[in-house]
Parts: structure tokens; C-alpha cells; sequence
């Protein structure tokens, strides 16, 4: 829809849809269009000490403006009350993780509130898409959120080949889909352990970190990379080598062993049961995906609902229905299970053995989109091509972005302690967020 320059709003659509509230916040702060009536028309990526008419996606802005400093400028909302006080976590934290700020108002251990403060890294991520070749855009996509290199990429390159009009082989295809399936396996036997470990289980950690670390060496098996970059480009998806069965068998038999053995243990058991729900009725006006709208009992997958290969008997959709940490856990555990039996069911059906990677250059200008059901859920990728053929516009939705704010909501009566084990049972990218 074109708007003005100098009279640039549109009529907002924050009372049909939540999400759609947020993404055109997201639009005022990186473009300056202004959502007419929005019921929230505060600033929510660019912090409060950027300057203010400054939307770092237009494409005649300064690249380098001057920042005044940040003297604690953003207004948290103060819950008052007998006995009621706060506790800042962040940006800062004492780990691999990447910057964000969460605010809680607690009586006791019991949390009242707590408010997310993101963005602090705006790394300008689908800027840097602009004017590349399509092909050129593959190392930026795989790089998007490490940890869903498969993902992304996959979304990108599909987004690209619609614009292109671009038909991928079916060998191609299968092979794309087999990637995702390793790629889910290794972050959801990760995920496994960090749950555990967050209630003190370290030994289910120390077990299950050990089978990841064989996955992983599996990855660079199959493509050349641990976190299997490099083996998808436009038109195209293969494999440096057949995958593993024996192994990827094994490490899901063993998997489901420890979880089994996890979920014995009455501390972990009770830990688990009951902590950060998050209810059908809530997951669904907020828009979840993935395994947090699953395990909120939304049966959503695009795997099915948007999919681009079929997977045959071996894929079900797992959902659960508790809407807490033990439905998220087992989700990821069932969900693993699954993935395995499609690796199997998907090796067999490579139409060749594994040959030469190629891509496939395209001048075609147009709009595509590819939607891809990534281990955190369904990411979108939007590209724009010119009549040259190179990128003009690449629009990225991580799952994150949807995810980030059920978190708060489901902490409602849940106790400070309880706070790490109930962001890693969503555990959501910062980088897929703050874009």
C-alpha cells in the first residue's frame, strides 16, 4: 500500500490482531509510517535515546547518526503495593546469551509482572540484503540466528525461487526437508538437557550434551558443517554425504532413555508440572508457533500447513495440551522422535545419491515468500527483486518475534527461581529478533 513521504500512516489493525499491533510498531520505528490509532504508539526496536526522526530502514538515511546518551530513559510500568519490589536482570548476562533487560515486580518469590526489553543489538540485518544478487544473500541468511541456519536459509532461498518463478527437483526438495529434520534433532536434544539442568539434573544435561556433540559431528558428516550451513542454494539442496541412520537412530533411542529416566525423578517431575503456563486462549491471541503453541494444544505445524515436499506416514504433528514447562518439554522430546523416523523415511527416498552442489542464478524481478517450519517454529521470509534481479526488499519473521511476548504471561504466579527453567522451556533467539 503506497503512503505519502510527507504524510506517511496507516489505519491500524491492533484491535483484529495482536501480532499485527506489533509488527506495525515495528514499522513506525523502522520506517517512520505511523499506525493511526494504534492503542500503544510507543517506541518498541528503536530505544528511546535514538534520535527521533531517524528510521534506519529508509533508503536515503544517514547511516551514521549521532546517539545522545542513555540515561535510563525507558518508562517501566511500577507495580506498587505492600511488599511489592523489583528485580532488573540484564541487558548484561553472565553467559553466551545476547542482551536483553527484564524488569520483575515480585511479592515474596511470587512475580507479579515482568516486562522484556529487547533490541539492544539492531544489527540492521535485512538492510544489509539490499542490493545484493540473490545468491549473494545466502551467507546472510544462514547467519540470521545461528542456531537455524537450515531455517532461514531455506525460507530465504524459497521466498526467492517464488519471485523467480524458480521450480526446485524433488530430489532437491526431499534433501531440504531431511536438513530441517537434523537441524530440529540437535537443538531439541539440546534443549532437553538445558531444561534438566535448570532444576539441578546436570547428569540428564551431561548425557544429553553428549549425544548433541554426536549430532553435530553428524551434520559435518552430511554437509561440511556443524550447523549444517552450505548445503542449500536457490534451486537447489544436497548433501555431502548419505546421512547416518545407525547413529541417528541410536542417539534418538538414547535420547528418549534419558528422558524417560528424567521424568522419573519426582524433584524434576514436580519442577516441571505446572510452572509458566500459558493457556489455548492465550497462545492463541498472542499468534505462537512452534513448540510453544503446540505445547499449548494449537495444533500448528508448516511442515503440513504450508509444506513443500510430502513426509509421508512417518510425520505427525505433536501437541500437548498443558501449556506448561512439562507440555513444552514434551513436546521437544515427542517431537524428536518423530524427526528421526523422517530422517530415515527421507534418506531412503533421495532420488540420487549425493552429487554437486549448484545454484541457480536468477534475473527475474518479483515478490516471493517462503514459509518454513524451523525447529523454533514457522519463519516467513519476503524478498523483493528489481528488474536486475538483485535483492531491493528481504522481510524476515522468526518465530521469536511472535514468541517473545507470551513469555511475560505465562509467568503470571510463577516464582522468581522458576524464571530460568521457564525461559528455556521457550527459549527464544534475541537474534532473530532484534533484526
Amino acid at each position: 500500500m503506497p503512503v505519502p513521504r510527507d504524510d506517511s500512516w496507516l489505519p491500524t489493525i491492533a484491535s483484529a490482531s495482536y501480532p499485527g499491533g506489533r509488527w506495525e510498531r515495528e514499522i513506525r520505528d523502522l520506517y517512520g509510517i505511523h499506525p493511526a490509532g494504534h492503542p500503544l504508539p510507543f517506541r518498541m526496536v528503536r530505544h528511546d535515546h535514538w534520535p527521533t526522526r531517524w528510521f534506519p530502514m529508509l533508503r536515503d538515511i544517514d547511516p551514521n547518526p549521532t546517539f545522545p546518551p542513555d540515561n535510563d530513559t525507558y518508562k517501566f510500568v511500577r507495580v506498587e503495593g505492600d511488599g511489592v519490589y523489583e528485580i532488573p536482570v540484564g541487558p548484561v548476562h553472565a553467559g553466551l546469551i545476547e542482551p536483553g533487560h527484564f524488569r520483575f515486580s515480585v511479592v515474596g518469590e511470587t512475580i507479579l509482572r515482568m516486562k522484556a526489553r529487547l533490541w539492544f543489538l539492531h544489527r540492521g540485518v535485512e538492510k544489509l540484503f539490499e542490493g545484493r544478487r540473490p545468491e549473494e544473500g545466502i551467507e546472510l541468511a544462514e547467519r540470521i540466528s545461528g542456531d537455524t541456519a537450515v531455517g532461514h536459509t531455506l525460507a530465504y532461498v524459497m521466498a526467492v525461487e517464488d519471485a523467480a518463478g524458480i521450480e526446485v527437483p524433488e530430489g532437491d526438495r526431499v534433501a531440504r526437508a531431511l536438513l530441517l529434520e537434523l537441524e530440529r534433532m540437535h537443538n531439541h536434544v539440546n534443549d532437553l538437557g538445558a531444561l534438566a539442568n535448570d532444576v539441578g539434573y546436570g547428569i540428564a544435561n551431561a548425557h544429553l550434551q553428549r549425544l548433541r556433540e554426536r549430532l553435530l559431528r553428524h551434520n559435518q558428516h552430511v554437509t561440511g558443517h556443524r550447523l549444517l550451513r552450505g548445503s542449500i542454494g536457490i534451486g537447489s539442496g544436497a548433501l555431502l554425504s548419505s546421512p547416518d541412520l545407525d547413529l541417528v537412530r541410536a542417539v534418538a533411542d538414547e535420547t528418549a532413555e534419558v528422558v524417560g529416566i528424567t521424568l522419573a525423578n519426582s524433584v524434576v517431575h514436580d519442577r516441571f508440572t505446572g510452572t509458566a503456563v500459558l493457556d489455548h486462549e492465550q497462545a492463541l491471541l498472542l499468534g505462537t508457533r512452534g513448540h510453544v503453541a503446540r505445547g499449548s494444544g494449537i495444533d500448528t505445524d508448516a511442515r503440513r500447513d504450508h509444506s513443500f515436499v510430502d513426509l509421508g506416514e512417518a510425520f505427525d504433528v505433536v501437541v500437548e495440551k498443558g501449556g506448561d514447562v512439562m507440555a513444552r518439554y514434551l513436546v521437544r522430546a515427542r517431537e524428536l522422535a518423530v524427526s528421526a523416523a523422517l530422517v530415515e523415511d527421507l534418506a531412503a527416498r533421495l532420488a540420487a545419491p549425493p552429487g554437486e552442489r549448484t545454484s541457480v542464478t536468477t534475473h527475474a524481478a518479483g515478490a516471493g515468500l517462503g514459509i518454513v517450519e524451523a525447529w523454533r517454529g514457522a519463519l516467513v521470509h519476503r524478498v523483493e527483486l528489481d528488474a536486475a534481479g538483485a535483492l531491493s526488499r528481504v522481510k524476515i519473521v522468526d518465530p521469536s518475534f511472535l514468541n517473545w511476548p507470551a513469555l511475560p504471561v505465562s509467568l503470571a504466579d510463577t516464582i522468581v527461581p522458576d524464571f530460568p527453567l521457564a525461559n528455556k522451556s521457550f527459549n527464544q533467539s534475541y537474534a532473530g529478533n532484534d533484526l
